[in-house]
């Protein structure tokens, strides 16, 4: 299979393995030169892979899981497959989670902290990151 051309980037495979690699590094409180020197590579190696620019090989990605104690599917989790001929987003089906966006240490926390919440309070945390990231919000602040 082609990787594709500069114009269409990484591959979305190896951009979402790079991303679960960042928010697992995040969430265990390691910065990517923790992680490299780990793993006998360079922060910027880190980097490429977490952007995933760079393909991770299956051997590194084995050292990656051995180092954050996860399975090798952890990786792969939440990776979904359009079923051909399938239109996306068929009524009754959920919308299928975008998460082209990059991981902060902030919105690691927000997730985790989220559960500890009541039900009442998340809803109300979620109308306001609603509000706070709505069309009509950024026009009003510009």
């Amino acid at each position: 299979m082609v990787r594709g051309s500069v114009e269409d980037g990484p591959h979305p495979v190896d951009r979402h393995v790079g991303r679960r690699v960042c928010e697992k590094r995040i969430a265990l409180g390691y910065n990517q030169s923790d992680l490299g020197r780990a793993l006998g590579l360079t922060f910027q190696q880190i980097q490429k892979y977490e952007k995933g620019a760079n393909r991770v090989s299956a051997s590194k990605l084995w050292d990656i899981a051995r180092f954050f104690k996860v399975d090798i599917g952890y990786f792969f989790e939440g990776l979904t497959t359009p079923t051909p001929g399938m239109a996306e987003g068929a009524e009754g089906e959920a919308a299928p989670f975008v998460h082209d966006f990059p991981t902060t240490r902030q919105s690691i926390e927000i997730s985790r902290l989220a559960p500890q919440l009541s039900v009442r309070q998340q809803k109300l945390i979620l109308d306001m990151m609603r509000e706070m990231t709505s069309p009509e919000s950024a026009a009003a602040k510009g």
